[in-house]
């Protein structure tokens, strides 16, 4: 897939330097699809007849989209050089005799006897979010991109990078699928492109199966606790949030919990 995504990457390039870059005309059997149908073909057309021209009349829009997933990409390419250089630092940490414990020493100095469990909570929360965020992402991404390719779908790679990003960024896959889906229907009889479609919703909707179980497994606290911190810890820090995020809301909500259940325990 990897392959398919660069050398995909440099025939857009050439292509598009040598300005043989075009896009093939919608079939006649789009105009009859219901509502969007006309509007669909009239824009398709107009890209596969003079595709510059297509893009200065709806640069405003194509301008805004892209500006925000350039940022996405732009973000997570950031993250994942940050996970790399953290990588880094702990290969070298883990060589060092005693930095474990040194750790393990630092949390006792916050949390008194309470210290090993936070340490533990950090650990497992760190280990449910790559499994849960970065994870599901890898796999939605070579599922997608292995349907894509089995489909026919022109630049199969590109198009399951981008579904990568969408599901690291928690943004939902149809803003993909959604177009990709538009093309089988135009380019494939009508039998092939429905299978296609229900694998590729099937497909879609198995990231609200397996983040459930790769976010919460082996976790010392809720799943959702978990999934809240992340989703908040990316809006306030971006990539690398969705770590921080998570270890703080988790180690939070034992704290509350404990105090909560010293206050019963009091009473008692």
């Amino acid at each position: 897939m990897i392959n398919q995504l660069f050398q995909e990457v440099k025939e857009l390039k050439v292509s598009y330097e040598s300005g043989t870059l075009v896009i093939p005309p919608p079939a006649e059997k789009v105009k009859d699809w219901p509502v969007v149908g006309d509007k669909i073909y009239s824009i398709w057309l107009a890209s596969s007849q003079n595709l510059e021209q297509t893009v200065v009349k709806y640069q405003d829009q194509l301008l805004d989209l892209g500006k925000k997933l350039l940022a996405g990409i732009a973000n997570a390419i950031s993250g994942i050089g940050q996970i790399i250089i953290s990588l880094f630092i702990a290969g070298i940490l883990l060589v060092v005799g005693g930095v474990g414990e040194s750790i393990r020493k630092f949390f006792r100095k916050l949390a008194g006897d309470r210290g090993d469990e936070f340490a533990d909570i950090t650990l497992q929360t760190v280990a449910s979010v790559v499994k849960g965020i970065l994870g599901v992402a890898f796999l939605l991404a070579l599922l997608h991109g292995l349907i894509f390719l089995l489909a026919g779908v022109p630049y199969a790679g590109i198009w399951a990078f981008l579904v990568f990003i969408l599901a690291i960024l928690q943004i939902p896959v149809i803003f993909i699928t959604l177009p990709i889906i538009i093309y089988l229907f135009a380019s494939h009889n009508l039998n092939a492109a429905i299978i296609w479609t229900i694998v590729l919703v099937i497909a879609g909707l198995s990231d609200n199966v397996l983040k459930p179980i790769l976010l919460g497994k082996g976790a010392a606290v809720p799943m959702l606790v978990i999934f809240i911190g992340v989703i908040g810890g990316f809006i306030f820090s971006g990539f690398i949030g969705m770590f921080t995020g998570a270890i703080i809301l988790s180690i939070g909500y034992k704290l509350f919990v404990g105090w909560i259940n010293t206050d019963t325990e009091i009473k008692a």
